[in-house]
């Protein structure tokens, strides 16, 4: 199908969605705002998270940041640890980052526009047009994953949706139904349809506003459709993680606030390559610390992030005087406060394995 070829009137597509989002909508404590501070944080959380997980997240943030001038002068160590186990730290830094740049090159005025928004670092086209939308009114064009979806049975896309063309020609539909009046109502709408009608798997195409106009429905293949890509092997790292016990807590250092997991914290390690004994590398980072004896095992874990999987050789060693005294980002932590801690994920699951929860 042809973007130019839409089988149905936007106008209608428009008018039947924003009748059932004004019974059905749904009630989230950032839509009771337009101020784009408090839109861009939503959008910036609900990036790969879901709402339901988001809401305590964004009510505490605003209790302790609830402005971005408040956010730019906050050291990212404070922003991160508020971040602890939200998941994709990134957009944490990022977040910084781009308080920053509101307050130093905009005043602290968030532009209205998405193509301005989109200068921010960790916003994107979809994010920038949804605060556009959200927060000023402009007709802006979104694609997060539920309207992406959304769109692919809406139109029958017969292809990944999130392949070259395809990413094209789902733009080009959004452009054109999005509506210059009551975008704002018609943003949310199109993003609850995707998240509690349109979903994943099995969607209740019975309470659909838009039944009607979807041309999946009609071919009787919305069952099958988003189509899936074809998966990539990703590859395995591997490291021996330290746990050292010294009455009762333990040693964990933060990571330089650059580079992937930056400003996250984790429990000594140092790399495993393919054909190395673990033990031998647990040799070389004990003495790292001026500890002699042996440690004990604690356990494997995998842990998967966006573009590899980390395997973990886990030791603990339990030690009665540390003569080295932590320096820097090196501290010492009881396992109540690992547990609250900005702790990445695949150290988090050691924590789990360490304490059997």
């Amino acid at each position: 199908m042809n973007s130019t070829d839409i089988p149905f009137r936007p106008a209608d597509f428009t008018q039947q969605l924003l009748a059932w989002y004004g019974k059905s909508g749904r009630d989230l404590p950032w839509r009771n705002t337009r101020d784009p501070y408090r839109i861009w944080l939503s959008e910036i959380m609900l990036q790969q998270t879901t709402v339901t997980a988001v809401i305590g997240y964004y009510q505490r943030f605003l209790e302790k940041i609830p402005t971005v001038e408040a956010l730019a002068a906050s050291p990212l160590e404070e922003v991160i640890d508020l971040w602890a186990g939200l998941g994709y730290y990134s957009r944490a830094r990022n977040l910084h980052a781009a308080a920053k740049m509101v307050v130093q090159q905009h005043q602290g005025q968030f532009p209205d526009d998405a193509e301005s928004l989109q200068q921010l670092p960790g916003v994107g086209r979809s994010t920038a047009g949804a605060i556009s939308s959200l927060a000023f009114d402009r007709s802006a064009p979104i694609l997060d994953g539920n309207v992406r979806r959304v769109l692919c049975r809406l139109f029958a896309l017969q292809e990944p949706p999130r392949s070259k063309g395809a990413d094209k020609q789902l733009w080009q539909w959004s452009e054109q139904l999005t509506p210059v009046d009551q975008v704002h109502d018609y943003t949310q709408a199109i993003m609850d349809l995707g998240a509690i009608i349109c979903l994943p798997r099995k969607p209740l195409c019975d309470q659909c506003p838009v039944l009607e106009l979807c041309q999946a429905h009609k071919l009787g293949i919305e069952q099958t459709l988003p189509l899936k890509a074809k998966t990539k092997k990703i590859p395995t790292r591997s490291e021996v993680a330290l746990l050292i016990n010294h009455h009762g807590r333990y040693l964990v250092r933060r990571r330089i606030a650059t580079g992937f997991l930056g400003g996250m914290w984790e429990f000594p390690t140092i790399h495993l390559a393919a054909d190395e004994d673990p033990m031998k590398k647990l040799s070389i980072l004990l003495s790292d610390f001026s500890l002699n004896g042996a440690a004990e095992p604690v356990g494997n874990i995998q842990h998967i992030y966006s573009h590899f999987r980390l395997k973990s050789y886990a030791f603990r060693k339990k030690v009665e005087d540390f003569p080295q005294v932590s320096a820097g980002d090196n501290h010492w932590f009881s396992v109540d406060e690992l547990k609250s801690i900005a702790l990445h994920g695949a150290h988090k699951k050691v924590l789990q394995m360490l304490t059997g929860a």
